[in-house]
């Protein structure tokens, strides 16, 4: 068929690595977009993410039409790790799945924290907050039941623990990587303690809601 014209209807197939070009840029955008954000914050703005990207700005708006589309992106990204991680937790038989996740959890507030207060100024949409709060509840539960932690230890001591543990990232900043870890090491010891956790009640649902708004912003 060389030289010659394609036939009426014959479908032109693109180059075979014209996708995985398209898959590289795109990944180099987000990369761009967490190092940008990060430094930038709010004022960053899409030609520094295109120029330190390596690419066109038009490019950036070819994938993502707005600052806030690149940002509900990468929120996105966050949220199917958490649910991923949620659901290795959840796979496991041992009463360390709750350990799992927390664990988790606070590599994603440190991989994500020089840019956190954008992401959780977004909305999460209702269904993904719900599975992961169910989660919370049956890995609480099982690890009540295994013996991993303190048989007084609800599922509103642990969410109070990941806003705890969220907050100390933000603030700590920099030595974030290594704050966290520690943190975590010093709470999940007194989860495991023997005997009554505290002499105050844990939170009601009532209560827990109503810190919830509050943590939102960061």
């Amino acid at each position: 068929m060389s030289g010659q014209a394609l036939p009426s209807g014959a479908v032109k197939h693109r180059p075979p690595g014209t996708r995985r070009d398209a898959q590289r840029n795109h990944d180099r955008v987000l990369a761009a977009a967490r190092e940008v954000l990060g430094e930038s914050g709010a004022d960053a703005c899409m030609e520094e993410i295109a120029a330190r990207a390596g690419v066109g700005v038009g490019t950036v708006y070819r994938r993502f039409a707005s600052k806030d589309a690149l940002i509900d992106e990468l929120l996105q990204l966050v949220l199917e790790q958490i649910v991923s991680a949620t659901e290795r937790a959840l796979a496991r038989a041992d009463g360390h799945g709750l350990e799992e996740l927390l664990r988790a959890l606070g590599q994603s507030f440190a991989d994500h924290a020089k840019y956190a207060s954008l992401l959780l100024a977004r909305h999460t949409d209702e269904a993904t907050e719900h599975r992961i709060r169910t989660a919370i509840d049956e890995l609480t539960a099982r690890a009540r039941a295994a013996g991993t932690v303190n048989p007084d230890v609800t599922a509103g001591d642990v969410v109070v623990l990941i806003w705890a543990m969220r907050g100390l990232v933000q603030a700590a900043d920099a030595a974030a990587a290594a704050a966290w870890p520690r943190f975590l090491d010093i709470q999940l010891a007194g989860l495991r303690a023997t005997g009554p956790v505290s002499r105050t009640p844990p939170l009601s649902a009532g209560q827990l809601a109503e810190l919830a708004p509050a943590t939102q912003g960061g």
